[in-house]
């Protein structure tokens, strides 16, 4: 029963970030947690990961379900310790869930690998306002 204990340094009592928190693509009745200005087109739990250790956070990566998830392909969940034993915030940039959560979507955008899938060739868009000319039978 971690929740009635005061060490905040007890894997149990870190904080958890399921990918559908900071999803621009889900409702708040889906999951989201924080502004849709403020999130990310389908965030994978590598990147929360990426993004977290970028910033020196201690996390932890469990392969856990979120339990309002329809589509059972995106799994995990990152937990990350957000006091130190006295109580204090572990990081002082970051005191709370939601300045992490703020931070997750405002980071995932920089990485090198979603500037990369927005960059590519526009090859199949080039074709689509032309039309085949089709023979008759």
């Amino acid at each position: 029963m971690a929740h009635l204990t005061k060490d905040h340094t007890l894997r149990e009592r870190w904080i958890c970030i399921y990918p559908a928190y900071v999803n621009s693509k889900k409702s708040a009745v889906e999951g989201r947690k924080i502004a849709k200005t403020k999130c990310v087109e389908n965030p994978t739990t590598h990147e929360i990961r990426d993004v977290c250790l970028a910033a020196g956070m201690t996390i932890g990566v469990e392969n856990k379900l979120y339990n309002r998830e329809q589509n059972r392909e995106p799994r995990g969940r990152i937990r990350i310790q957000l006091r130190n034993e006295d109580g204090t915030p572990k990081l002082a940039q970051y005191p709370t869930r939601k300045s992490i959560m703020m931070y997750i979507g405002e980071s995932i955008p920089k990485l090198k690998s979603r500037q990369q899938k927005h960059g590519g060739s526009t090859d199949s868009n080039q074709n689509k306002g032309k039309r085949k000319d089709k023979k008759k039978r």
